[in-house]
């Protein structure tokens, strides 16, 4: 036993340095098994409606492949335009904060912070212009070097050639896995198996829903009450809505900030606010009960290190593999803590002391 022990760690350790070693070509190959993961269940349905496996994966590729690109075509480029109109705003912002805010601050705190913002405002002025060049110069740099634009080109064209193919054979490949399992073993992996499926499938196939749902709610809103850089801001709370209630935080904060120092008049912080609650509503009353229901979803603050940590190890490709971890890491875990319940370790008593004994 001790040695099978030994024979498990030291695989495991020849798998982590084998991963860490090939990282840069990893990353394709896990937005694929995302993609697959995410477009299996509508696969497995439209094949049980009658459709062959081959004709509901072409089904479920060309709808992913649709959202993508108009995605792309239509979001990116109003994103790319409200960001490089918010720097362009942010010397304007950052001059009307010293202004009218610190003044404020000032009187109620008896800090002086005129001196930090001017420098600050100063810096942003100094070097605001040299921002909008970021993208040309990245791409110069790229295009210098044959190679990485080849490589880049390559990865981002294996996405959707592996994407198919693990579509197509994805339930395959699960019972293959499956059947090389351990037969004393199988039953328990198995079930931990289950177990992590649903804790990603309320994670990656709900709560990313969730997400873009209330990602264009409030696009759409603030931009229908013309508070500027309204698409912007309701992505970015949207996609800070995993975890909850920070996209409404974040969202209601940088809106505020934005409706009032563009008119200053108060109907409009009320328009912000109206908003973010309709989204609260039909986030509580629509979404989390038809998409999430009562299935376990990872703690917040599991989400943040769990994605932090991911990207400071292994870069994007940890921040791929974040989740997928630590909802295989909960579900283990959870399953020792209740092993460890049930164990003799936890019901053994106290030694019980002789009458008479110091």
């Amino acid at each position: 036993m001790r040695r099978q022990a030994w024979v498990v760690a030291i695989l495991a350790a020849i798998g982590l340095w084998f991963f860490i070693s090939i990282e840069p070509v990893l990353m394709p190959f896990f937005v694929s098994m995302i993609l697959a993961y995410l477009g299996d269940p509508i696969a497995d349905r439209l094949e049980a409606k009658g459709l062959s496996r081959r004709l509901a994966v072409s089904v479920v590729f060309l709808l992913l492949t649709l959202i993508i690109s108009l995605s792309l075509i239509l979001v990116i480029p109003v994103l790319g335009r409200q960001l490089g109109q918010l720097i362009e705003s942010l010397p304007a912002i950052l001059g009307w904060v010293q202004s009218t805010v610190v003044p404020h601050v000032r009187s109620f705190t008896g800090m002086d912070l005129s001196t930090d913002f001017d420098q600050m405002r100063q810096t942003l002025v100094d070097n605001w212009k040299e921002t909008g060049t970021v993208a040309a110069t990245l791409l110069a740099q790229v295009s210098k070097s044959g190679l990485a634009l080849v490589a880049m080109i390559g990865n981002l064209a294996l996405i959707p050639v592996v994407t198919f193919y693990l579509l197509l054979d994805w339930d395959d490949l699960v019972a293959k896995v499956r059947g090389v399992l351990p037969r004393r073993w199988e039953p328990t992996i198995a079930g931990l198996a289950g177990e992590c499926d649903e804790v990603l499938s309320a994670f990656l196939r709900g709560q990313l829903i969730v997400m873009l749902c209330l990602g264009v709610i409030y696009a759409i809103g603030l931009t229908l009450i013309g508070v500027k850089f309204g698409l912007l801001i309701g992505l970015l709370s949207g996609l800070a809505s995993i975890v909850p209630y920070l996209g409404v935080i974040v969202g209601i904060l940088a809106a505020g900030l934005v409706a009032f120092f563009q008119s200053g008049e108060w109907w409009m912080l009320a328009g912000v606010a109206a908003v973010f609650g309709f989204g609260q509503f039909v986030e509580s009353i629509v979404l989390q009960p038809k998409l999430l229901g009562d299935k376990i979803g990872l703690h917040p603050v599991a989400v943040i290190f769990s994605v932090l940590a991911g990207g400071q190890l292994f870069g994007f490709t940890g921040v791929l593999l974040a989740l997928p971890v630590a909802a295989m890491v909960m579900v283990v875990l959870r399953y020792l803590h209740d092993r460890y319940k049930n164990s003799s370790l936890y019901d053994a008593q106290p030694p019980v002391e002789e009458e008479g004994s110091p």
